[in-house]
C-alpha cells in the first residue's frame, strides 16, 4: 500500500522518495488555448485547401525524389569510382537551369503556371522511369544517367518559377513565410524518410526499385496540381519574351536588397550545399563504409533541416531576419570546417543535424524575402533570376569541389569552401545597408 502526500511518496517498505512532479494538465485554464495557437501558427498555411492539398501532393513527389537522389549518387560512384563524375551529374542536372530558367520565369508570368507545373512533373517521371527500366535491364550507363539528369533540370527549369509564383497565390500574404516554411518541412522531412526507405529498396529490391518508385510518386503531385482551383491570371500585355526578360533583370538590378539576397543565395549554394553531394565520398572514403552510412548521413542532415523549418514555420514573419540569415550562414561555414576534419561518427552525426538546421533557416529566410519584396506581375521573373542564383550555385560548386577533392583530398576542399563562405558572411554582417537592413 502506497501513500501519496504532498512532498514525498511513501511505501510500505518504510523507504521515502521525492514525489514525481505531475505531469502538465491539458485542462487547467489557459493551457489549451495556448497549445492550440502554437499549433495554428506553425500550420497556418496549411489552412488553406489550394496549398494543403498542394503541400501533401508535392510531399509525397518529394520522398521519391530524395530516393531516387541517394540512389543516383551511389549508381554514379559505383558505375566511376570518381567523385567527379559525382560533381559532374550534379551540374549537367543543374545546367538547364542556368541556361533556361530566366525563361521559364517569362513563361510563368505569361501562362497558366498549374498547367506549366503538370507538364514539368510528367516530364521528370518519363526520365524516372527510363532510368529505372535501363538499371532493370543491367544496360545503364554513365552517359544514360547524365543525359536523364539534364532532361530531368529542363524540366525543373519551366515547373520552378511556376512552383515559387504559384505558392503566394495560394495562402493569404501575412501567411507566405509560414507557407515557405511548411514547404520546407515537407522537403527535408522527405530528405529524412526518403534515404532511409532507399537504403531498404535497395537492399531489399535492388536499386532500378529507387527509381520506379520515383517515377510513381510523381503521380501523387500531378493529381495535386490537377485539384487545385486557383484561378489563372492572364497578364496585362504580351510583350516579346526578350523584353520581359530584360525588365526583370533591370528590375532586380534596380533592387539593392534583391542583389544582395541573390548574392548570398549563391554563395550558400556555390560554397555550401556541395557538402551533400560528397557525402558518399565521405561514407566510403572517411569512414569506410557504404550506402546504408551514406543513407544515415542524409537522414541526419535532413533532421536537422526539418527542425530547421520548424523553427522559420514559428517564427513568421519578424525584424531582423536578414541579420539572423547572415549570422546563421557563418555558423553552417564552421560546421562544413568541422564535417570535413572529424573522424568520429557520431560526432559527425550532430554536425550534420547542426549544419542542416542552420542551412534551412538560411535559405528559408532567403527565399521568404524575395518573395516578399517581389511584385506579383513580376515574380516569375525575379523567382527565376533568384532560382538561377540559388539553384545553379549549387552544381557549379559541386563541379569545382569534385576537381578539388580528387587533387586536394575531401578535408582541404571543404576546408576552403567553409572558409570562402565565412568570408562572405562576414562581409554582409558588416554593411549597413543590403540584407541587414530587412
Amino acid at each position: 500500500m502506497t501513500f501519496q502526500g504532498n512532498r514525498r511518496i511513501v511505501s510500505s517498505s518504510g523507504l521515502t522518495s521525492p514525489a514525481v512532479p505531475p505531469a502538465p494538465d491539458l485542462s487547467e485554464p489557459g493551457l489549451m488555448p495556448a497549445v492550440t495557437g502554437a499549433l495554428r501558427r506553425l500550420g497556418a498555411a496549411l489552412t488553406a485547401r489550394d496549398f494543403r492539398i498542394l503541400w501533401t501532393g508535392a510531399f509525397v513527389s518529394t520522398v521519391g525524389t530524395w530516393m531516387q537522389k541517394l540512389a543516383q549518387n551511389w549508381l554514379v560512384l559505383s558505375l566511376t569510382g570518381s567523385a567527379w563524375y559525382l560533381g559532374l551529374d550534379s551540374f549537367l542536372g543543374e545546367l538547364p537551369i542556368l541556361l533556361f530558367t530566366l525563361v521559364g520565369g517569362v513563361v510563368a508570368d505569361r501562362h497558366n503556371r498549374r498547367k506549366l507545373l503538370i507538364s514539368s512533373q510528367v516530364v521528370q517521371l518519363t526520365a524516372a522511369a527510363l532510368l529505372a527500366a535501363l538499371v532493370w535491364l543491367d544496360v545503364v550507363r554513365i552517359w544514360h544517367v547524365l543525359l536523364l539528369s539534364c532532361c530531368t533540370g529542363f524540366a525543373q527549369a519551366f515547373g520552378g518559377p511556376a512552383y515559387q509564383s504559384l505558392i503566394p497565390s495560394l495562402v493569404p500574404k501575412k501567411d507566405l513565410p509560414n507557407a515557405i516554411a511548411l514547404n520546407s518541412i515537407q522537403f527535408n522531412l522527405s530528405r529524412v524518410i526518403g534515404p532511409l526507405l532507399a537504403g531498404t529498396t535497395l537492399a531489399t529490391f535492388g536499386i532500378a526499385a529507387c527509381f520506379g518508385l520515383n517515377a510513381l510518386s510523381f503521380l501523387a503531385v500531378i493529381l495535386a496540381l490537377a485539384s487545385l482551383r486557383v484561378a489563372h491570371v492572364k497578364p496585362a500585355s504580351a510583350k516579346p519574351m526578350w523584353t520581359e526578360m530584360r525588365g526583370g533583370l533591370d528590375y532586380v538590378r534596380s533592387e539593392p536588397t534583391l542583389v544582395s539576397l541573390t548574392v548570398v543565395a549563391t554563395a550558400s549554394t556555390f560554397l555550401g550545399l556541395p557538402l551533400q553531394t560528397f557525402l558518399p565520398v565521405l561514407a566510403q572514403q572517411v569512414f569506410g563504409q557504404g550506402v546504408e552510412e551514406y543513407s544515415r548521413m542524409m537522414s541526419w542532415s535532413g533532421a536537422g533541416a526539418v527542425a530547421g523549418a520548424l523553427v522559420v514555420a514559428w517564427l513568421g514573419r519578424f525584424d531582423g531576419m536578414g541579420r539572423l540569415l547572415l549570422r546563421l550562414q557563418a555558423l553552417f561555414s564552421l560546421l562544413i570546417i568541422a564535417v570535413a576534419w572529424s573522424r568520429s561518427l557520431p560526432l559527425t552525426y550532430v554536425l550534420l543535424f547542426v549544419g542542416g538546421l542552420a542551412a534551412i533557416i538560411t535559405t528559408s529566410l532567403v527565399t521568404s524575402l524575395v518573395q516578399l519584396v517581389a511584385p506579383d506581375g513580376m515574380r516569375g521573373r525575379v523567382m527565376s533570376i533568384y532560382m538561377v542564383a540559388f539553384r545553379g550555385g549549387m552544381p557549379l560548386g559541386s563541379l569545382v569541389s569534385g576537381a578539388l577533392i580528387a587533387t586536394l583530398g575531401l578535408p582541404v576542399a571543404l576546408t576552403i569552401n567553409g572558409a570562402l563562405l565565412c568570408l562572405a558572411a562576414s562581409f554582409f554582417l558588416t554593411r549597413r545597408d543590403g540584407v541587414c537592413r530587412i
